[in-house]
């Protein structure tokens, strides 16, 4: 499936088409549930990676956020649905095609502690991809290219860490070594799952300068998964709001941030801090609750329980996306022209 021709800066690298993800639900000894229920983790989403640009994908937990990061990763296999690299499809399970796939798109978990093996130095978390590759071949070789790679996440010299054990090193040097890890076989893409919540506040930043720093020179296609609205707007180019396994916004990411369409995005916006907030107490724009089960999600769209701009119409039928300017979206029937539906009684949503 993969290739080793070179990907031309904002070609689409990866793109998944209508993917879906349900998890079967085995019957409870301590409550009976139907066998066939499942959990409606992902639905319907699509989206594209570029070379040289980050995305990022927002949203609160439970959302499916990870696990279109998963599924992306192919980690797990879609209900339904497609993933698309350099625009071929491949559903293979067998280890040639997977390790095929996997030397072009890499991941980096939330926890850096769990994401290596505690029994193994740094020179074996970072020599075995580069040998299951055949990306070098001599020890001193291998070795070379290990202190290259912590060179490149700025773990210098390298020669002190390259000895060492995960327990031995911060939490900020653990990620920097999930990174180095991924970059050894020279991916197109790269799929960071919430790569700094673990972190110290003060080191954050420095991580995510650091990954912007690798996608530009060497142009990768980078997906930011996180629940942290404002560190998306910091980060990248464009940013997809996720609710309850649905996109439901999307656009380029100052814009978005700046004047959000979806009555959901605004609540993430109104609850990430804000220094201008200090001057007088944010108008509350969300009716209260939480976000619904995923075993029988709401109908229609599924963030109408919530939304204080809920019409019956929202409650029936999934809104489509609804272009934007400025090359935004959102999947809400408040910004639809469709002449059939009921008006809600509270004025028409503006951005806030």
């Amino acid at each position: 499936m993969a290739t080793d021709a070179a990907v031309t800066t904002g070609a689409v690298v990866l793109e998944a088409r209508n993917l879906t993800k349900h998890y079967p639900i085995r019957r409870s000894r301590i409550r009976e549930i139907a066998r066939h229920q499942v959990v409606h983790a992902v639905d319907d989403v699509s989206l594209s990676l570029r070379a040289g640009e980050v995305v990022a994908i927002v949203g609160e937990s439970g959302s499916g956020k990870s696990t279109v990061g998963r599924l992306l990763g192919r980690l797990e296999p879609a209900t339904s649905g497609h993933v698309l690299l350099r625009g071929q499809v491949d559903n293979s399970r067998r280890r040639r095609a997977l390790r095929a796939y996997r030397h072009e798109v890499q991941l980096v978990f939330q926890d850096p502690f769990a994401s290596l093996n505690p029994i193994h130095t740094v020179s074996y978390h970072l020599g075995r991809p580069l040998r299951i590759h055949h990306i070098t071949g001599s020890k001193q070789e291998t070795r070379e290219h290990i202190l290259s790679l912590l060179e490149r996440v700025h773990l210098t010299p390298g020669t002190q860490f390259i000895s060492k054990y995960p327990h031995e090193l911060s939490g900020g040097q653990r990620q920097r070594i999930a990174v180095a890890r991924a970059l050894a076989v020279q991916p197109r893409v790269l799929l960071a799952d919430e790569p700094v919540s673990m972190l110290d506040v003060s080191i954050r930043l420095s991580l995510l300068n650091l990954l912007a720093e690798i996608g530009r020179t060497d142009e990768l296609a980078l997906l930011y998964i996180t629940h942290d609205i404002a560190s998306a707007r910091y980060f990248a180019g464009s940013v997809l709001v996720m609710y309850a396994g649905r996109l439901v916004e999307g656009g380029p990411a100052e814009d978005l941030t700046q004047s959000p369409a979806h009555p959901y995005t605004q609540l993430l916006l109104s609850a990430a801090p804000n220094p201008d907030s200090a001057r007088g107490t944010t108008k509350s724009i969300i009716k209260q609750g939480e976000a619904p089960s995923m075993i029988d999600p709401p109908s229609g769209c599924r963030f109408h329980p919530r939304c204080p701009h809920a019409m019956p119409i929202c409650a029936e039928r999934v809104p489509e996306r609804t272009a934007l300017p400025g090359g935004r979206w959102a999947a809400c029937w408040l910004l639809s022209e469709n002449d059939t539906r009921t008006a809600p009684d509270e004025p028409h949503l503006q951005p806030q």
